[in-house]
Protein backbone atom coordinates (compact mmCIF):
# COMPACT_ATOMS: atom_id res chain seq x y z
CA UNK A 1 0.00 0.00 0.00
CA UNK A 2 1.01 3.46 -1.14
CA UNK A 3 2.27 5.80 1.79
CA UNK A 4 0.11 9.27 2.29
CA UNK A 5 1.31 12.41 0.68
CA UNK A 6 3.99 13.59 2.79
CA UNK A 7 2.58 16.59 4.92
CA UNK A 8 4.31 19.38 6.63
CA UNK A 9 5.65 19.69 9.79
CA UNK A 10 4.76 21.64 12.41
CA UNK A 11 8.06 22.14 14.30
CA UNK A 12 9.34 23.52 11.36
CA UNK A 13 8.02 27.43 12.19
CA UNK A 14 5.64 29.28 10.81
CA UNK A 15 6.13 28.51 6.80
CA UNK A 16 2.74 28.12 5.33
CA UNK A 17 1.38 25.08 4.48
CA UNK A 18 0.27 23.88 1.57
CA UNK A 19 -3.26 22.83 0.68
CA UNK A 20 -3.61 19.37 0.91
CA UNK A 21 -4.85 17.42 -2.04
CA UNK A 22 -8.35 16.10 -2.21
CA UNK A 23 -9.56 12.97 -2.42
CA UNK A 24 -9.63 12.70 -6.30
CA UNK A 25 -6.28 13.42 -6.37
CA UNK A 26 -5.16 11.07 -3.59
CA UNK A 27 -6.49 8.03 -5.70
CA UNK A 28 -5.26 8.82 -8.78
CA UNK A 29 -1.50 9.23 -7.02
CA UNK A 30 -2.58 5.94 -5.35
CA UNK A 31 -3.83 4.20 -8.57
CA UNK A 32 -0.17 5.40 -10.13
CA UNK A 33 1.69 4.33 -7.56
CA UNK A 34 0.17 0.79 -7.78
CA UNK A 35 0.40 0.54 -11.69
CA UNK A 36 4.39 1.37 -10.97
CA UNK A 37 4.29 -1.58 -8.92
CA UNK A 38 2.56 -3.73 -11.18
CA UNK A 39 5.18 -2.51 -13.81
CA UNK A 40 2.75 -1.16 -16.25
CA UNK A 41 4.41 2.13 -16.93
CA UNK A 42 2.59 3.60 -19.34
CA UNK A 43 0.10 3.43 -17.03
CA UNK A 44 1.52 5.23 -14.74
CA UNK A 45 2.54 8.05 -17.04
CA UNK A 46 -1.14 8.64 -18.10
CA UNK A 47 -2.19 8.87 -14.67
CA UNK A 48 0.80 11.35 -14.14
CA UNK A 49 -0.52 13.31 -17.22
CA UNK A 50 -4.06 13.03 -15.44
CA UNK A 51 -2.84 14.85 -11.81
CA UNK A 52 -0.60 17.65 -13.63
CA UNK A 53 -3.79 18.26 -15.87
CA UNK A 54 -5.59 18.63 -12.14
CA UNK A 55 -2.45 21.09 -10.90
CA UNK A 56 -0.76 18.24 -8.75
CA UNK A 57 2.87 17.17 -9.37
CA UNK A 58 4.00 13.83 -8.11
CA UNK A 59 7.01 12.69 -6.57
CA UNK A 60 8.16 9.10 -6.12
CA UNK A 61 9.14 7.97 -2.51
CA UNK A 62 11.48 5.06 -1.24
CA UNK A 63 9.43 2.01 -0.69
CA UNK A 64 6.69 2.79 -3.60
CA UNK A 65 5.39 6.04 -1.82
CA UNK A 66 4.56 9.38 -2.93
CA UNK A 67 4.39 13.08 -2.20
CA UNK A 68 1.70 15.52 -4.05
CA UNK A 69 2.30 19.59 -4.47
CA UNK A 70 0.65 21.10 -6.11
CA UNK A 71 1.80 23.15 -9.73
CA UNK A 72 2.25 26.63 -8.68
CA UNK A 73 4.82 27.71 -11.14
CA UNK A 74 7.52 30.16 -9.16
CA UNK A 75 8.97 32.94 -11.31
CA UNK A 76 11.92 35.44 -10.83
CA UNK A 77 9.76 38.31 -11.22
CA UNK A 78 5.48 38.53 -12.09
CA UNK A 79 5.62 40.61 -14.71
CA UNK A 80 6.23 39.23 -18.53
CA UNK A 81 9.02 40.55 -19.81
CA UNK A 82 8.47 39.41 -23.64
CA UNK A 83 6.94 43.00 -24.78
CA UNK A 84 10.38 44.47 -23.35
CA UNK A 85 13.26 46.00 -25.66
CA UNK A 86 14.57 42.72 -27.06
CA UNK A 87 18.19 41.80 -26.59
CA UNK A 88 20.39 40.04 -29.21
CA UNK A 89 19.95 36.35 -28.54
CA UNK A 90 17.90 34.80 -25.79
CA UNK A 91 19.22 31.50 -24.37
CA UNK A 92 16.93 28.83 -22.74
CA UNK A 93 18.01 25.43 -20.71
CA UNK A 94 15.75 23.15 -19.00
CA UNK A 95 17.45 21.82 -15.60
CA UNK A 96 16.80 18.43 -14.93
CA UNK A 97 19.33 17.77 -12.59
CA UNK A 98 23.17 18.87 -13.31
CA UNK A 99 23.34 22.43 -13.16
CA UNK A 100 27.24 22.21 -13.29
CA UNK A 101 26.78 21.21 -17.25
CA UNK A 102 24.58 24.51 -17.43
CA UNK A 103 27.61 26.81 -15.65
CA UNK A 104 29.58 24.88 -18.26
CA UNK A 105 27.30 26.51 -21.01
CA UNK A 106 26.89 29.93 -19.60
CA UNK A 107 30.33 30.12 -18.66
CA UNK A 108 31.65 29.68 -22.56
CA UNK A 109 28.43 31.75 -23.73
CA UNK A 110 29.42 34.60 -22.00
CA UNK A 111 33.30 33.89 -22.97
CA UNK A 112 32.31 34.40 -26.58
CA UNK A 113 29.62 36.62 -26.43
CA UNK A 114 31.59 39.21 -28.73
CA UNK A 115 29.31 41.68 -29.10
CA UNK A 116 25.42 40.04 -28.91
CA UNK A 117 23.48 41.24 -26.02
CA UNK A 118 22.74 37.81 -24.18
CA UNK A 119 19.45 37.18 -21.94
CA UNK A 120 20.50 34.01 -20.11
CA UNK A 121 16.68 31.90 -18.85
CA UNK A 122 16.90 28.38 -17.17
CA UNK A 123 13.39 26.84 -16.36
CA UNK A 124 14.75 24.69 -12.90
CA UNK A 125 12.63 21.58 -11.82
CA UNK A 126 15.49 20.58 -9.19
CA UNK A 127 15.29 23.16 -6.84
CA UNK A 128 18.32 24.44 -7.36
CA UNK A 129 19.71 28.22 -5.45
CA UNK A 130 18.32 30.69 -7.92
CA UNK A 131 21.66 32.51 -7.35
CA UNK A 132 24.16 29.50 -8.16
CA UNK A 133 24.14 31.02 -12.13
CA UNK A 134 24.71 34.75 -11.36
CA UNK A 135 22.62 37.48 -11.11
CA UNK A 136 22.01 37.87 -15.17
CA UNK A 137 20.93 34.72 -15.19
CA UNK A 138 16.86 34.22 -14.97
CA UNK A 139 15.43 31.11 -13.26
CA UNK A 140 12.09 29.71 -13.54
CA UNK A 141 11.64 27.58 -10.68
CA UNK A 142 8.92 24.67 -11.57
CA UNK A 143 7.76 21.52 -9.05
CA UNK A 144 9.71 18.68 -9.52
CA UNK A 145 7.48 16.43 -11.78
CA UNK A 146 7.09 18.74 -14.09
CA UNK A 147 7.60 17.43 -17.70
CA UNK A 148 10.47 18.39 -20.47
CA UNK A 149 8.18 20.57 -23.06
CA UNK A 150 6.51 22.43 -20.00
CA UNK A 151 9.30 23.24 -18.52
CA UNK A 152 10.67 24.30 -21.87
CA UNK A 153 7.55 26.27 -22.83
CA UNK A 154 7.77 28.01 -19.59
CA UNK A 155 11.43 28.83 -20.11
CA UNK A 156 10.57 30.36 -23.71
CA UNK A 157 7.67 32.41 -22.07
CA UNK A 158 10.63 34.79 -20.58
CA UNK A 159 11.93 35.21 -23.61
CA UNK A 160 13.02 38.74 -24.90
CA UNK A 161 15.45 37.98 -27.68
CA UNK A 162 15.24 38.95 -31.25
CA UNK A 163 17.20 35.10 -31.96
CA UNK A 164 16.08 32.06 -29.52
CA UNK A 165 18.38 29.34 -28.72
CA UNK A 166 16.86 26.35 -27.25
CA UNK A 167 19.89 24.70 -25.75
CA UNK A 168 21.28 21.56 -23.45
CA UNK A 169 23.97 21.62 -20.74
CA UNK A 170 25.82 18.82 -22.59
CA UNK A 171 26.88 21.47 -25.65
CA UNK A 172 29.70 23.92 -24.45
CA UNK A 173 30.03 26.73 -26.91
CA UNK A 174 34.14 27.29 -27.83
CA UNK A 175 34.13 29.91 -29.98
CA UNK A 176 31.61 32.14 -31.31
CA UNK A 177 28.20 30.00 -31.47
CA UNK A 178 25.54 32.90 -32.45
CA UNK A 179 27.06 34.72 -35.80
CA UNK A 180 27.00 31.74 -37.82
CA UNK A 181 23.53 30.88 -36.93
CA UNK A 182 22.26 34.61 -37.31
CA UNK A 183 23.41 34.63 -40.65
CA UNK A 184 21.27 31.22 -41.78
CA UNK A 185 18.35 32.92 -40.39
CA UNK A 186 18.84 35.71 -42.30
CA UNK A 187 17.10 33.52 -44.72
CA UNK A 188 13.25 33.99 -43.92
CA UNK A 189 12.91 30.58 -45.52
CA UNK A 190 14.77 29.05 -42.36
CA UNK A 191 13.35 28.63 -39.41
CA UNK A 192 15.43 26.16 -37.31
CA UNK A 193 19.01 26.43 -37.79
CA UNK A 194 21.34 24.34 -35.43
CA UNK A 195 24.28 22.02 -35.54
CA UNK A 196 23.14 18.58 -35.19
CA UNK A 197 20.53 17.67 -37.84
CA UNK A 198 18.64 14.33 -38.94
CA UNK A 199 17.16 13.01 -42.33
CA UNK A 200 15.36 10.22 -42.91
CA UNK A 201 14.14 8.47 -45.70
CA UNK A 202 11.11 6.12 -44.28
CA UNK A 203 9.94 8.50 -41.51
CA UNK A 204 10.19 6.09 -39.20
CA UNK A 205 14.20 6.03 -38.82
CA UNK A 206 16.11 8.99 -38.17
CA UNK A 207 20.10 9.14 -38.89
CA UNK A 208 22.74 12.09 -38.70
CA UNK A 209 22.21 14.77 -41.60
CA UNK A 210 25.76 14.25 -43.97
CA UNK A 211 26.63 17.76 -43.30
CA UNK A 212 25.53 21.63 -43.76
CA UNK A 213 22.47 22.60 -45.69
CA UNK A 214 18.30 21.76 -45.50
CA UNK A 215 17.76 18.34 -43.48
CA UNK A 216 14.39 16.76 -42.13
CA UNK A 217 14.55 17.50 -38.71
CA UNK A 218 17.17 19.26 -36.27
CA UNK A 219 18.33 17.52 -32.73
CA UNK A 220 16.98 19.59 -29.45
CA UNK A 221 20.71 19.76 -28.18
CA UNK A 222 21.22 22.91 -30.12
CA UNK A 223 18.44 24.63 -31.91
CA UNK A 224 18.43 28.62 -32.92
CA UNK A 225 14.98 30.44 -34.08
CA UNK A 226 13.77 33.76 -35.12
CA UNK A 227 11.41 35.30 -32.61
CA UNK A 228 8.58 35.31 -34.97
CA UNK A 229 8.78 31.79 -35.59
CA UNK A 230 8.60 30.96 -32.18
CA UNK A 231 5.66 33.14 -31.68
CA UNK A 232 4.34 31.43 -35.18
CA UNK A 233 5.15 27.73 -34.43
CA UNK A 234 4.78 27.69 -30.73
CA UNK A 235 7.05 25.40 -28.19
CA UNK A 236 7.47 22.28 -28.00
CA UNK A 237 4.53 19.94 -27.60
CA UNK A 238 3.81 19.22 -23.79
CA UNK A 239 2.36 15.28 -24.38
CA UNK A 240 6.30 14.92 -24.44
CA UNK A 241 7.22 14.66 -20.90
CA UNK A 242 10.67 13.19 -21.65
CA UNK A 243 12.79 15.25 -24.50
CA UNK A 244 13.37 11.78 -26.67
CA UNK A 245 12.16 12.77 -30.16
CA UNK A 246 10.08 15.95 -29.08
CA UNK A 247 12.90 18.32 -31.28
CA UNK A 248 11.57 15.54 -34.32
CA UNK A 249 8.25 16.88 -33.85
CA UNK A 250 8.59 20.60 -33.44
CA UNK A 251 10.90 20.34 -36.35
CA UNK A 252 8.00 18.94 -38.50
CA UNK A 253 5.41 21.75 -37.56
CA UNK A 254 8.40 23.79 -38.68
CA UNK A 255 8.31 22.58 -41.70
CA UNK A 256 4.63 21.98 -41.86
CA UNK A 257 4.45 26.19 -41.47
CA UNK A 258 6.38 26.51 -44.71
CA UNK A 259 10.01 26.85 -43.43
CA UNK A 260 13.12 25.12 -43.43
CA UNK A 261 15.47 23.20 -40.89
CA UNK A 262 18.99 23.85 -41.84
CA UNK A 263 21.91 22.28 -40.32
CA UNK A 264 24.63 24.95 -39.75
CA UNK A 265 28.15 24.33 -38.61
CA UNK A 266 29.04 25.72 -35.36
CA UNK A 267 32.05 25.63 -32.72
CA UNK A 268 30.81 23.57 -30.03
CA UNK A 269 31.87 20.27 -27.99
CA UNK A 270 30.03 17.75 -26.64
CA UNK A 271 29.62 16.38 -23.36
CA UNK A 272 27.42 13.16 -21.93
CA UNK A 273 24.07 13.54 -22.53
CA UNK A 274 22.88 13.42 -18.75
CA UNK A 275 18.91 12.56 -19.35
CA UNK A 276 19.87 9.81 -21.72
CA UNK A 277 23.03 8.07 -19.97
CA UNK A 278 21.66 8.37 -16.60
CA UNK A 279 18.04 6.15 -17.94
CA UNK A 280 17.85 2.83 -17.32
CA UNK A 281 18.20 0.61 -21.21
CA UNK A 282 14.55 -0.39 -20.76
CA UNK A 283 12.97 3.08 -19.89
CA UNK A 284 15.02 4.87 -22.97
CA UNK A 285 13.61 2.12 -25.29
CA UNK A 286 9.39 2.60 -23.60
CA UNK A 287 10.24 6.58 -23.30
CA UNK A 288 11.80 6.66 -26.89
CA UNK A 289 9.42 4.52 -28.93
CA UNK A 290 6.08 6.41 -26.95
CA UNK A 291 7.35 9.33 -28.02
CA UNK A 292 8.28 8.14 -31.11
CA UNK A 293 4.32 7.21 -31.73
CA UNK A 294 3.18 10.50 -30.45
CA UNK A 295 5.19 11.63 -33.55
CA UNK A 296 3.59 9.63 -35.99
CA UNK A 297 0.29 9.79 -34.60
CA UNK A 298 0.55 13.46 -36.80
CA UNK A 299 3.35 13.07 -39.35
CA UNK A 300 3.49 9.27 -40.87
CA UNK A 301 1.81 10.14 -44.15
CA UNK A 302 3.47 13.52 -44.94
CA UNK A 303 6.29 12.75 -47.30
CA UNK A 304 6.24 16.33 -48.47
CA UNK A 305 7.89 17.35 -45.34
CA UNK A 306 10.56 14.75 -45.97
CA UNK A 307 14.07 15.80 -48.33
CA UNK A 308 13.83 11.96 -49.95
CA UNK A 309 10.25 11.96 -50.69
CA UNK A 310 7.86 8.94 -50.33
CA UNK A 311 9.89 5.78 -50.64
CA UNK A 312 9.01 3.15 -52.86
CA UNK A 313 8.04 0.64 -50.18
CA UNK A 314 6.12 0.67 -47.83
CA UNK A 315 8.25 1.54 -43.73
CA UNK A 316 8.53 -0.88 -41.16
CA UNK A 317 6.72 -0.70 -37.75
CA UNK A 318 8.02 2.56 -36.03
CA UNK A 319 11.38 1.53 -33.51
CA UNK A 320 11.27 4.79 -31.68
CA UNK A 321 15.43 5.22 -33.30
CA UNK A 322 17.05 8.18 -34.04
Amino acid sequence: MSEPPQQADPSQGSAPREPEPPPEVVALAEARAAARAQRTFDRADELRDELAAAGWAVRDEPGGGFALTPMAPEVDGSDDRRDEPAVDVSLHWVCEGWPGDIDRAIAGFRAHAGSWTMQFVVADVTGQRRGRWGADVEVVSLPPGTGWATARNTGLERNRGAIVLVLDGSVEPVGDVVTPLAAALADPQVGFAGPFGLVTTDLRRFDEAPGPGPCDALEGYLIAMRREVLERVGGADERFRWYRNADIEWSFRVKDAGLRTEVVEVPVTTHEHRAWASTSLEDRERLSRRNFNRFLDRWRDRWDLVLAGEPARGAGPPSGAR
